[in-house]
C-alpha cells in the first residue's frame, strides 16, 4: 500500500492556506503513485478530520473548515467523477435542514462527505417534517442527515422518523446541529439511529447505521 506522510502534511497545510494549486498538485501525484480513491482515503479524508479536530480545540477557524472541505469536494470531483465506479460502494445518502433555514452546518457536511468520496442528495432546507419524510420515502433514502439550528426544529425528527416508521420504511437517521450538542441524549429522545457533532463524524457515522442493517 502506498503511504503518503509528507504528502499528508503538505495537503493538510494547502487547504488551511486556502491553497487550491498546491493541494492539486499534491493530490494528482498521490493519485498518480497509487490510485485516486486510495489517495482520497489517505489524504483527504485524515485532512479533513484534523482540521475538524482543529476548529473543536480553537485552532482552526470556521471559514477554514468549509473552504477546505469546498476545495477538497472540488479536487476528488475531478480525478474521481460522480459516475467513477471506484467511488465508495455506498447505500444512498440525502442531506436536508429540518424547519431552519441555515446552510452552514449543512454545506459543511455535505462538501465533507462528497470530499471523501461519498454521493448524496441535497434536499435543501426549511423542509417540514412531513414533506422530508415523504421525500425520503419516495427517493427510497437509506441514510437521512438532518441539521438543525434551534431547539424546535430538533424536536421535529422525531415526527420524521415517526412518518417514516409509519410507512415500513427502514431509513436511518443520523442528526447534527446546536441543540444536539447542548443535550447529548437529545437524539435518542427523538428516536434518531446517530448523531454527529462535527461533520468529520457523519463518514463513521454513516458506515455505523448502515452496518446494522446489512
Amino acid at each position: 500500500m502506498v503511504e503518503y506522510p509528507k504528502s499528508k502534511i503538505a495537503f493538510e497545510q494547502a487547504l488551511l492556506s486556502l491553497d487550491r494549486l498546491s493541494a492539486d498538485t499534491i493530490l494528482r501525484e498521490a493519485s498518480e503513485a497509487g490510485s485516486p480513491i486510495k489517495a482520497v482515503e489517505q489524504l483527504v479524508v485524515p485532512a479533513l478530520e484534523r482540521i475538524g479536530n482543529g476548529w473543536e480545540n480553537g485552532s482552526v477557524a470556521l471559514s477554514q473548515v468549509y473552504m477546505s472541505g469546498r476545495i477538497c469536494e472540488e479536487l476528488v470531483n475531478e480525478i474521481l467523477p460522480p459516475g467513477d465506479p471506484q467511488r465508495i460502494d455506498q447505500p444512498k445518502i440525502a442531506i436536508a435542514t429540518l424547519e431552519d433555514y441555515h446552510v452552514l452546518g449543512k454545506r459543511i457536511v455535505f462538501a465533507t462527505l462528497r470530499a471523501s468520496g461519498l454521493e448524496l442528495l441535497d434536499f435543501g432546507h426549511g423542509m417540514s417534517a412531513e414533506s422530508l419524510a415523504k421525500r425520503a420515502a419516495e427517493e427510497r433514502i437509506q441514510v437521512l442527515l438532518i441539521s438543525t439550528l434551534m431547539l424546535r426544529s430538533a424536536l421535529q425528527v422525531k415526527e420524521v422518523v415517526r412518518l417514516l416508521r409509519a410507512s415500513n420504511n427502514e431509513t436511518r437517521v443520523i442528526v447534527g446541529g446546536a441543540p444536539f450538542s447542548f443535550d447529548e441524549d437529545l437524539w435518542k429522545n427523538v428516536g434518531a439511529d446517530a448523531m454527529c457533532h462535527y461533520a468529520s463524524e457523519a463518514i463513521d457515522a454513516i458506515a455505523s447505521v448502515t452496518e446494522v442493517t446489512s
